[in-house]
């Protein structure tokens, strides 16, 4: 009897109903950035500490591709540059004609640099020199190839003056390695692996902007800031590297519920640490840097977490 009843207890809780868990996909960059790891340590956060919500990072073009995601819904949260998020939002630059009013920021993450690098002994020492040569300007629709283009643009220059090529980070790499390309562009948070991993096997040099240069980009898009590349960030590069850099801001739609916003923005913030110990940009994401540097109105579910915390907001991130 104590048998039978024992199979019947055992019968029980194998048909207990599990409680379905709610799936969030964020979109983050490729392999080779930051954003997926970023994404992927938000992923955990949120797996371990927002009840009945489990959270995939996945692999995408990154920002314009991502803004996209959010508007079609393909995606629940996103990570882009704060140009690209402005852009989207307001209809301007890439997104002309297709404006997307529904984005809403969480908060800013961290600051992309802008880092453009070369082989040592390539003879690219400044921008000017990659006229007529080959150049990786970014994968496709990423804020790599926007940033690119508008730094170019505000110091007379385009991607007609070199053999542009669209690849991502793990590519523009490989194709410096292997002496296809003669320079590339990132803008990413420093350091990034693919450029780590070159610099064990190449000596590099990343160009350095000067204040004319930074200044026309600033002047052409208010979102760049100034910033330096730290010396000692990538093996042989010995003198911290004049460059301007990003926010990037991550992204949800103004259709998700406010409690889910309010869940992930409390736990993100909560529990930072984690997310630092992915990636060291995350050292960067805090309630001050998201109120000075976010471009576009944040979600109702953030800023309800962020009244709750005591944080100022501006009246431009209210809606």
């Amino acid at each position: 009897m104590k048998f039978v009843k024992s199979l019947a207890i055992a019968a029980s809780l194998v048909a207990a109903p599990v409680a379905a868990q709610t799936q969030l996909s964020i979109a983050t960059g490729g392999t080779g950035g930051v954003y997926y790891p970023m994404g992927g340590g938000l992923a955990e956060i949120i797996n371990n500490h927002v009840e009945g919500y489990s959270a995939t990072a996945e692999v995408t073009g990154a920002s314009v591709e991502n803004m996209g995601l959010i508007a079609t819904g393909d995606a629940d949260l996103a990570i882009a540059l704060a140009d690209t998020v402005q852009q989207a939002y307001a209809g301007s630059g890439r997104f002309e004609g297709q404006q997307l009013p529904m984005v809403r920021a969480v908060g800013s993450l961290y600051a992309n640099m802008v880092q453009i690098a070369t082989l040592a002994d390539s003879g690219v020492e400044s921008l000017e020199d990659l006229k007529g040569k080959r150049v990786s300007v970014g994968a496709p629709g990423s804020g790599t190839e926007v940033n690119a283009r508008t730094l170019l643009e505000a110091n007379g220059m385009s991607f007609d003056d070199f053999d542009a090529q669209r690849l991502n980070f793990n590519e523009t790499a490989d194709a410096l390695n292997n002496g296809d390309i003669d320079a590339g562009f990132w803008s990413v948070g420093a350091p990034t692996s693919s450029i780590l991993n070159l610099a064990t096997t190449n000596s590099i040099r990343i160009l350095a902007l000067s204040p004319e240069q930074i200044a026309a980009a600033r002047e052409a898009d208010p979102v760049f800031a100034e910033l330096s590349l730290p010396a000692g960030t990538y093996q042989g590069v010995d003198e911290a590297t004049p460059t301007l850099g990003v926010p990037n801001v991550l992204v949800v739609s103004s259709e998700m519920d406010e409690e889910t916003v309010y869940q992930v923005t409390k736990a993100m913030y909560e529990n930072i640490a984690e997310l630092q110990a992915v990636h060291p940009a995350a050292n960067e994401t805090t309630v001050e840097f998201t109120m000075s540097a976010t471009p576009v109105p944040l979600h109702a579910g953030a800023i309800r977490y962020f009244e709750e915390a005591g944080a100022e907001i501006p009246d431009r991130l209210r809606e």
